[in-house]
Formats: C-alpha cells, structure tokens, sequence
C-alpha cells in the first residue's frame, strides 16, 4: 500500500456569509489540512462575501439566532430575535463580537482564510452565483478557482467527508 492509498478528503459546500458563520468552514478546512486531509471548499450564494478581498464588510446576525449568548457584565446575556429590528443592532453586535474575538486570541476570518490558502485548500468561487450577484472576480481574493456545481460534485463524490455550511 503506497503512501497515498490511505489519504482522507473533504468538501466544503460554504453558503452563509456572516462573521459568526464564517468561522466553522474555515477552522474545519483549516484543521483537517493540518492533518494530511486534502480539502476543497465551494462557496456559493452568501458565501462568496468571504472571499471578497475585504472583509470589513462581515457581520453577525441576531435574527434567528435564538441561542446566541454573548458574554456581558459577568454574565452571558441572550440576544431576543427582535433585537434585529433595531437599527444598529447587528452591528454593535458585530462589534462587540470582533472585541472578544480580538480579547480571547481566536484567528480572524483573514488570517483562516490565509492559512487554508497556505495550507493548499482548494478554494472555488461558484461562476453561477457570481453572474447571478452580478460581482466580479476582481473583487475577490486571487488565485481561486471558478467553477459550478459540476466542480463541486468532482470533489465530493470523491471526498471522504462532505459538510454543507
């Protein structure tokens, strides 16, 4: 049995755009390449704003997001759905997420997306979705691939593991 006989993969199907969803694809994909798992991750529909060169942009969501907690005053307060209702609201949110991000030494979304990159994660653009959303490569992070559902199904039909995010 050859070296590569017994190699694992993943495919990532990425589709929400938000900070707090951006962390588990990217923290799963970063960590199994770590392990010697080849991984691929298709970003289609709102995922695609995490591969947009800036990401100042990312924000979390109140809305249907009943267990959200965040810690608060010594304590954990719940964030009621219509708290989104409230101009301003998600993106004090939002702030306040970055800051114990920040506080508590976890990677930002930057620096995962670098290091899946430098970990040799196959990162493809969803070609349908970019003409639907009318954006434009130019406005994405270099050295992705484009592709569509056909490209993605390559990957998973192949994959060991297959994570819809």
């Amino acid at each position: 049995m050859s070296e590569g006989d017994n190699a694992k993969s993943m495919s990532i199907i990425v589709t929400k755009g938000t900070l707090d969803w951006a962390y588990p694809p990217f923290i799963l994909a970063t960590t199994a390449a770590a392990m010697d798992v080849k991984v691929s991750m298709f970003f289609t529909f709102y995922g695609l704003q995490l591969l947009k060169k800036n990401l100042d942009h990312l924000q979390i969501s109140t809305l249907g997001n009943p267990a959200m907690e965040m810690p608060m005053m010594g304590m954990h307060m719940t964030m009621p759905n219509i708290m989104s209702a409230i101009p301003g609201v998600d993106a004090m949110c939002s702030t306040m997420m970055k800051n114990l991000i920040k506080k508590k030494g976890v990677a930002s979304i930057p620096e995962l997306r670098e290091a899946a990159i430098e970990s040799d994660v196959k990162i493809t653009a969803c070609q349908m979705t970019l003409d639907l959303f009318e954006m434009e490569t130019k406005d994405l992070i270099p050295d992705i691939n484009l592709g569509g559902a056909a490209m993605y199904m390559e990957d998973a039909l192949k994959s060991d593991i297959n994570l819809y995010i």
